[in-house]
């Protein structure tokens, strides 16, 4: 390809990308919020294509069999916090996993902080467009909860999502075909720092110190106390010789798409 015609073929790119989540949400009947129009940088998203093709997230190979590995997880966001928690995660070069509303992402502006969090290097996972008990929805419903996020998360990023968090940890059969049919693992955990509960900083850090080689740890970047806690969490598991991973990274690989996760 001629090199003048690259910039005219990423905006036609973008342009069918923008037709066709269009299109889907107006076949779609569930009482779901609208996307909100995004303009889209057609250079920043055939930089991230690029980064696509190269294999993405950008795992450091890790052998979690071997080391103490540990898999800090964000539910809820992107929100007015997760700027600062992305600040204190590049100054220590952690590398975590977010788990993502599609609400949230609509929310915010131009995508800015979802897109910063695939440039930083951590792992992004949907977590459902308004955050339902997915095992109580009809199956249409669950459908579309999962889909709507996926869209947008890809739209914005470049990124097909390939884990995902049912909130509560809500799920059953149905949710476990419907995961499956859309490559998507289902990431659950084994240590709650209860930080939605508790909104103490050296509560939530003190919960998290407790992780064992292998966990999963369950956080929320939407609160600020959370983070407030990361510097002290980052300080007690770091004094205890642990590795902070992605859950791929946890895992060497993409889990399974379907199954269910807890630890490793």
């Amino acid at each position: 390809m001629r090199v003048w015609a690259l910039p005219l073929a990423l905006l036609a790119l973008v342009s069918c990308v923008t037709q066709s989540v269009s299109h889907r949400q107006q076949q779609s009947k569930a009482p779901v919020v609208p996307f909100r129009p995004i303009v889209i940088d057609p250079a920043a998203l055939a930089k991230r294509l690029v980064s696509m093709q190269s294999g993405w997230p950008r795992s450091r190979k890790f052998d979690c069999g071997r080391l103490k590995c540990v898999a800090l997880t964000f539910d809820d966001g992107p929100g007015e916090h997760t700027g600062r928690l992305l600040d204190l995660l590049r100054s220590r070069d952690v590398r975590a996993t977010f788990f993502v509303i599609g609400q949230m992402v609509a929310a915010d502006k131009g995508g800015h902080t979802v897109r910063r969090i695939v440039d930083d290097g951590h792992e992004i996972g949907n977590h459902s467009w308004s955050h339902p008990p997915l095992a109580e929805v009809p199956n249409d419903e669950l459908k579309r909860q999962l889909k709507h996020t996926e869209d947008i998360v890809q739209r914005l990023t470049g990124v097909r999502m390939r884990v995902m968090r049912p909130p509560y940890g809500s799920t059953d059969a149905q949710v476990e075909a419907e995961t499956r049919r859309e490559g998507l693992a289902q990431i659950l955990w084994n240590v709650d720092t209860l930080d939605w509960r508790d909104r103490v900083s050296s509560t939530v850090a003190k919960r998290a110190g407790e992780a064992k080689p292998g966990s999963i740890i369950l956080l929320h970047d939407i609160h600020r106390t959370t983070v407030d806690a990361v510097p002290k969490m980052l300080d007690t598991l770091g004094k205890k010789g642990y590795t902070f991973v992605t859950v791929s990274e946890l895992y060497g690989k993409t889990p399974a798409p379907g199954r269910t996760y807890t630890e490793r």
